[in-house]
């Protein structure tokens, strides 16, 4: 196994300037790959768990006040930040009201609050997926940059054909080599960027349609113990 990656490694820094080159940006493609995956694999994990927390305790507790504390508590839970922004926007309405500011109460003031949770969730989807896309770019782009060092290796071992004006192995062996490895580099940068951006994909769709679900039920819940009862408010001012 030593031998082999020895070989390889010769291979590679006998390799002509051109098909160096496509390495390096194949290198580079699969580095950034896996510390976009390492990055997300983590966020996308810290996102769940939090979340799970914040989801439980705010249908248990039945408190909006203690639910802000909590969330304050959870920063990488898309759904504890939005939920951070829609209290808040309550908060100012219900301050708005006491101070004789909003004389339609929050008749007007849930489409207010609809459109604070709306721009929450977009902003918590671009924080989700950035980086994403660009597994995608690797996994579209890096095969291509492999074929072209292919086809470069190729041309290579042609010209030494036709430099020798023969055919032996060993006149075509280099630049063929050439070929596979900047082959296997662009598959190996490929297949990892492909398989990580679906599957992120896929978490993402599954947080999106969290954010979504928590949002009409926050709504719900505000129309019904805020609304009803104007009251009592359920918010106060937070600190």
């Amino acid at each position: 196994m030593t031998g082999a990656s020895s070989d390889i490694f010769k291979l590679v820094t006998q390799s002509g300037l051109m098909v160096q080159f496509v390495l390096f940006v194949l290198m580079s493609f699969s580095v950034a790959c896996w510390t976009i995956i390492a990055l997300k694999v983590r966020q996308l994990w810290l996102a769940k768990t939090e979340t799970a927390q914040f989801v439980e305790f705010f249908w248990k507790s039945g408190n909006m006040a203690k639910s802000f504390a909590k969330a304050k508590q959870l920063p990488n839970s898309p759904i504890a930040r939005a939920y951070r922004v829609a209290y808040m926007e309550m908060a100012r309405i219900t301050q708005a009201g006491v101070n004789g500011q909003a004389p339609d109460g929050f008749s007007m003031g849930t489409d207010n609050i609809k459109r604070a949770l709306r721009r929450a969730n977009v902003s918590e989807l671009t924080r989700l997926t950035q980086w994403v896309p660009f597994l995608a770019t690797i996994g579209n782009t890096a095969p291509f940059i492999g074929l072209f060092g292919t086809v470069w290796g190729i041309m290579s071992a042609f010209h030494g054909i036709g430099q020798s004006g023969t055919a032996s192995l060993a006149v075509v062996a280099p630049g063929i080599s050439e070929a596979l490895v900047a082959t296997a580099a662009g598959l190996a940068a490929a297949i990892p960027a492909v398989m990580a951006f679906n599957h992120f994909t896929s978490r993402i769709r599954v947080a999106e349609s969290q954010l979504n679900n928590f949002a009409s039920d926050f709504i719900n819940v505000v129309e019904r113990e805020v609304v009803s009862k104007p009251a009592q408010p359920a918010v106060r001012k937070p600190q």
